[in-house]
């Protein structure tokens, strides 16, 4: 498996940090050399004292979806929504 990092941010809360993870993950490439496919993920850890995540499909969409979330948290926005796999 390979990890592709798109973005990271750290807020400050009254009740701790809470870490916001945007990256791309691919399985090891094939057998025959091709690539795989990149699914990209948003995680979201201290909040509600469980992690939350979304899921995206293309690298712009964690782009702009990691900024929703940044939105969503500190209350500029409404709550993300991944798209439809």
């Amino acid at each position: 498996m390979t990890l592709y990092p798109v973005a990271d941010d750290v807020l400050f809360a009254p009740g701790g940090r809470v870490v916001i993870r945007t990256y791309g993950v691919a399985a090891a490439a094939s057998a025959d050399g091709m690539p795989r496919d990149v699914s990209y993920r948003t995680w979201v850890v201290g909040v509600r004292d469980h992690p939350r995540y979304w899921r995206w499909t293309h690298y712009e969409d964690a782009c702009h979806g990691h900024r929703k979330v940044l939105e969503w948290l500190t209350g500029r926005g409404p709550a993300p929504h991944a798209e439809a796999a």
